[in-house]
């Protein structure tokens, strides 16, 4: 994490990681607020103690000193409320360190493919993608979504809901066995709480749907409020690390998504997650990733989707992380892979934001690491299932992980 001590100790370092992370900020400037605003502070502590110094000098010098203190504080505190909003606005647009291992790159051509699993379907007809097939098995709705909500928005009908919840209860079932605390989250949070996971509420460029007259926004993410939960609090070393598996409904703007990739159920504004999310000593953190990657794999495994696991490079990086890695299924839809999990070390960025701490055996506190990894999204994986399970016939088989939670074992054409 970059706070005000490690940019004025480390400034030529903090540059080169905005130049790997392809990321343009005024340091100077930022520090040039920072020093306006120790000198102001130092006027105004000055001030004050001479005016608490003088408060019983009834003399008419004691007086006229007085007023002129009183009038000198009115235009100083108000110009250091100032500065202080605009430097806490200015540091709060810093990004994460990154890790030395991550690869450097500017944009996503750059990420690199670590490992693959899994065979592709050896199809021996025209694949559909899933948009033809879920209205082939009249599973999936986006005309009449759009007709309700607007475009972006799908209804899941007959056995896609069925699908839906057994990919829900099969990643909760396995993460539980993991040693996972299981919650259901609340579908909004503070905007404080977004902002400082990372999620930048406000802008062009939000992603995030806000309540209007609240403080309120639907989550992306339940990353957002499993983060949140320990805001403001001192964790205990001993029952570290905590890993907690939440399931939420997910909301996004969607802004800027285009493209082949984005049709259908691929880049939608609403869908259910399970999400992996850790607290953890920032000596286990590292270790954590591997740990959070190792259990998608053995997710995606078990449900016998062809994946592969990308590291994602310096410039394709979210301002939290540290480091990340993508698990991407094999869609022959689109005949390319696709981004269906991310996992992340954020490092301490979140938890100096929260202001969540840990205590140390030896009773001093230090900033915890966090982490977080999907287990399931109910949009991108069922692209995956359809697409991979296809059958000449236009049914899909259902994987065998999963048969005990739908009560089936395909899903076969017929009428709306």
């Amino acid at each position: 994490m970059i706070d005000l001590k490690y940019l004025r100790d480390n400034l030529d370092q903090v540059k080169e990681i905005l130049k790997k992370r392809n990321v343009s900020l005024d340091l100077e400037n930022l520090l040039s607020l920072d020093a306006k605003r120790s000198s102001l502070t130092q006027k105004i502590q000055a001030l004050r103690e001479e005016r608490n110094k003088i408060s019983k000098d009834n003399t008419d010098t004691g007086r006229k000193r007085g007023k002129e203190i009183k009038d000198e504080l009115k235009v100083l505190e108000p110009e250091f409320a100032a500065v202080n909003t605009e430097l806490q606005e200015k540091l709060w647009e810093l990004p994460n360190l990154v890790d030395p291992k991550a690869p450097e790159g500017v944009g996503e051509n750059e990420n690199i493919v670590l490992r693959e699993h899994g065979e592709k379907p050896k199809i021996a007809f025209k694949p559909l993608d899933h948009l033809e097939l879920g209205k082939k098995l009249a599973i999936l709705d986006f005309e009449k979504a759009a007709k309700v909500s607007g475009s972006g928005f799908y209804y899941f009908k007959n056995e896609a809901v069925n699908l839906e919840l057994a990919l829900i209860n099969f990643a909760l079932d396995f993460l539980k066995k993991e040693g996972f605390q299981l919650f259901s989250t609340p579908d909004l949070a503070k905007q404080k709480i977004s902002e400082s996971i990372g999620f930048q509420p406000r802008g062009p460029e939000t992603q995030i749907y806000n309540v209007e007259n609240s403080d309120l926004s639907l989550v992306g993410t339940s990353e957002i409020t499993l983060g949140g939960y320990h805001s403001e609090e001192i964790l205990n070393e001993t029952n570290l690390p905590l890993k907690y598996a939440g399931f939420s409904h997910c909301f996004r703007t969607e802004a800027g998504g285009y493209g082949r990739e984005s049709r259908g159920l691929y880049r939608v504004h609403q869908f259910s997650k399970a999400e992996m999310f850790i607290f953890c000593p920032p000596s286990d953190s590292e270790k954590m990733l591997e740990y959070l990657v190792g259990l998608e794999e053995k997710i995606y495994q078990q449900l016998e989707i062809p994946y592969r696991i990308v590291d994602i490079c310096t410039g394709d990086l979210g301002a939290p992380a540290y480091r990340k890695y993508d698990l991407e299924a094999w869609m022959p839809g689109l005949n390319k892979w696709g981004e269906i999990t991310s996992t992340t070390n954020c490092t301490d960025y979140q938890a100096y934001r929260l202001k969540i701490k840990y205590r140390k055996k030896d009773g001093s506190t230090d900033y915890v690491h966090t982490l977080n990894g999907t287990a399931i999204a109910t949009s991108r994986v069922p692209i995956a299932i359809l697409e991979n399970f296809q059958q000449k016939d236009g049914s899909v088989k259902i994987p065998k992980v999963l048969q005990k939670y739908t009560g089936f074992t395909e899903i076969k054409p017929h009428a709306i």
